[in-house]
């Protein structure tokens, strides 16, 4: 029989049959299973073995069957209670693994750096290292950097690096902060935005990330610190958080995809403008960082949405997305 099998296919099929039959002789077994003699008598021990048949004398033997969750029930339990042990040996051996690895290794994988300065510097060195794409989760309330300070940016963007940013919503509300996004997205910058992000994140060239090691209700603490991970699994584990985060994000755009978006009769304000209300920035938290009235924003949506065909914002937002507006 097969190891881990709690019947073989003989033995399934002599059971299934005697269900049949209700109740049989080996003979009458043999006969109807196309079994020889010799076989039918054991397979109808083993069954008996196994508790699904039981045996009274007549003339004879003559077998019944019994139910199979009583029979095979304990088997199961046994086994469920075994898998469950040889689980938790392996989880244990497991963890012992990995902390005897982290320890033997980490310091090949993971940096820990304390302090704003030291992080303010790390991230400008990397930066002006970068050869190929920048990764940020700008979250509201930089740790080490804020978004006017980091004029790195510009010099790796005139070098050919790519940057993507993710903005979280509450960042975009602070004053100031989308006159500096508009100018990073000026020099090239891809950005969009989600209403919240998981953590603050910045990877370089896909082979060094940034992660701040402290919750951010916990930041009055001490210094902040961060980790710099390098090449691995966790490193890994990052890009792939960034790049599901991109997908889901709504762009942030000034500038027009194609030429025939001009023809649509939107300027890179209204753009722009566009961009915020997709990504659920509020009307007056717009209004302030345009420098323009609640009314003046008003305005100019009812203008996009008589552009649009449509009467509403949700629809706007689907026109703007078919349309190619942001």
């Amino acid at each position: 029989m097969q190891e881990g099998l709690l019947l073989d296919a003989r033995e399934e099929q002599a059971y299934r049959l005697l269900v049949g039959l209700s109740a049989a002789r080996p003979s009458e077994l043999a006969e109807v299973a196309d079994l020889p003699q010799q076989e039918a008598d054991e397979v109808l021990q083993r069954l008996q073995a196994k508790g699904l048949v039981a045996v009274h004398y007549s003339d004879g033997p003559v077998f019944r069957p019994l139910p199979p969750d009583v029979a095979l029930g304990t088997t199961l339990l046994r086994r469920q209670e075994s898998l469950e042990a040889a689980r938790k040996t392996v989880a244990a051996l497991s963890e012992e693994f990995r902390a005897s690895a982290s320890r033997r290794d980490a310091h090949h994988l993971v940096e820990v750096i304390v302090g704003a300065n030291a992080l303010r510097e790390r991230l400008r060195d990397l930066q002006e290292s970068a050869h190929q794409e920048i990764l940020w989760f700008c979250r509201a309330n930089p740790l080490a950097m804020q978004g006017a300070d980091n004029t790195e940016e510009y010099g790796a963007l005139s070098r050919g690096v790519r940057y993507r940013a993710i903005y979280e919503r509450a960042l975009l509300e602070q004053p100031g902060e989308l006159d500096t996004i508009a100018e990073g997205v000026s020099w090239g910058e891809e950005a969009r935005s989600l209403p919240t992000l998981p953590v603050r994140l910045a990877i370089v060239d896909r082979a060094t990330a940034v992660c701040p090691l402290v919750r951010d209700d916990e930041l009055g603490i001490g210094e902040p610190t961060a980790a710099i991970i390098g090449r691995g699994q966790l490193l890994d584990a990052l890009l792939a958080l960034f790049e599901s985060h991109w997908e889901m994000a709504t762009p942030v755009k000034l500038q027009a995809a194609e030429p025939a978006d001009e023809i649509e009769g939107l300027d890179d304000n209204e753009r722009f403008l566009l961009s915020l209300l997709v990504a659920g920035v509020p009307d007056k938290s717009i209004a302030s960082q345009l420098g323009i009235s609640r009314r003046t924003v008003q305005r100019r949506l009812d203008r996009m949405m008589a552009l649009a065909g449509v009467d509403t914002r949700t629809g706007l937002a689907f026109q703007a997305a078919k349309r190619g507006w942001i």
